[in-house]
């Protein structure tokens, strides 16, 4: 007789959701099973198959990757509704769900495809209007804005590279020497930046093909650059948890999923569902790190739950920290510093290496990648 599998649903395949979906499948009982633009020439390396997700995991054949969109789901009957059929069905029954859906930024920060070859066809004419435009301005000094600056600075040196930011200091949620040295850097790059001056952005935004486009500041000045990017921030991808659990289980002020230590979805009774990563609101900053440690929190309560137990281990904040590229080559970790134990100086460490090492993420993902071709699964 087959035995009837119960399922541990991770909603979101990006890098938080496929570390939850990998430690709940080394972690779940045999009863469960989790189902799941800049630098011309290196686009298909920013987007990784599935097909060895579970290839490390006890036994690989328990579990499924299904490319669907989330619509809603049913707390009351444990079901997840999905835009495209699975197994003769568009409903997928669970005991556990984990939300990992991430935020959205503006093209080309996010990819609005969702197959490969469309996606690289559209991170290709990002690179063509980019090479084409005679100047280029960047709205937003976040990670994103910064690194895309410093990007876009050493692939074209004589190109006028303008970032415009609304505060003082860059990157305002680390420490302010962090901002000290990206100034710094740009300097070294020649690139211009204006700060305290906040952007106009135009309701349909601006134009992603390379146009002479006017920038209108709140402050009365007008720019006018060939390209402009928006890099002002992330929009939680909460649509289908708000339809379905209500908006008691959003944060007002930024969108973000309400959520206990345990990662459990706050705002209801809902003991089996969780919400980890760049979705949630506990606190923790916007990173993969973070992220990863919040995966391992959720999964690990999940087991205790699977086996009937309590959901007892709780997430512990720990200081900003991030792996910031500043060009192609060089790059920098650094981590506010830990004030509760005393520490008063951030840690900074520079480095210089091409691509930040992403075949060693390739390979944490699953693919192995023996050759340059690799990258083109």
């Amino acid at each position: 007789m087959t035995q009837a599998f119960k399922n541990v649903v991770v909603v979101g395949g990006s890098y938080v959701g496929v570390a939850t979906a990998k430690e709940l499948a080394n972690l779940l009982p045999s009863s469960h099973r989790p189902r799941f633009a800049i630098l011309p020439s290196h686009e298909h390396k920013c987007l990784i198959p599935y097909t060895t997700t579970f290839s490390l995991s006890p036994d690989p054949s328990r579990h499924e990757v299904i490319q669907a969109k989330a619509l809603s789901l049913s707390p009351t009957t444990s079901t997840l509704h999905i835009d495209t059929p699975f197994q003769g069905s568009t409903t997928v029954p669970f005991t556990h769900l984990i939300a990992a859906t991430g935020t959205n930024l503006s093209p080309p920060g996010t990819i609005p495809h969702n197959t490969k070859p469309r996606a690289i066809t559209f991170l290709q004419s990002c690179q063509s209007s980019l090479r084409t435009a005679p100047s280029i301005i960047i709205i937003g000094g976040g990670a994103v804005g910064v690194q895309m600056a410093c990007d876009l600075k050493e692939i074209y040196p004589h190109k006028p590279i303008t970032l415009i930011h609304s505060r003082h200091n860059l990157m305002p949620a680390y420490h302010p020497s962090l901002s000290d040295l990206i100034k710094s850097r740009f300097a070294e790059l020649g690139v211009n930046l204006i700060t305290e001056s906040r952007v106009i952005i135009p309701e349909r935004g601006f134009p992603l093909t390379a146009q002479p486009t006017d920038v209108h500041l709140q402050d009365g000045r007008t720019l006018t650059a060939d390209f402009v990017i928006t890099a002002t921030g992330q929009t939680p991808n909460n649509q289908w948890l708000r339809s379905s659990l209500g908006n008691g289980v959003i944060n007002k002020k930024n969108g973000f999923v309400k959520v206990k230590p345990t990662m459990q979805i706050d705002g209801g009774p809902w003991e089996n569902l969780f919400a980890v990563g760049d979705i949630n609101d506990c606190g923790a900053h916007k990173a993969a790190k973070p992220g990863m440690v919040q995966a391992g929190v959720a999964a690990r309560n999940i087991t205790a739950l699977v086996r009937g137990e309590e959901a007892k281990e709780q997430l512990e904040v720990a200081p900003a920290g991030i792996h910031l590229t500043l060009g192609l080559t060089k790059n920098v970790i650094f981590r506010n510093p830990d004030t509760a134990k005393g520490v008063t100086e951030p840690y900074i460490n520079f480095k210089d290496e091409e691509d930040m090492k992403i075949e060693q993420v390739w390979g944490r993902r699953g693919p192995k990648v023996t050759s340059q071709r690799d990258y083109h699964l």
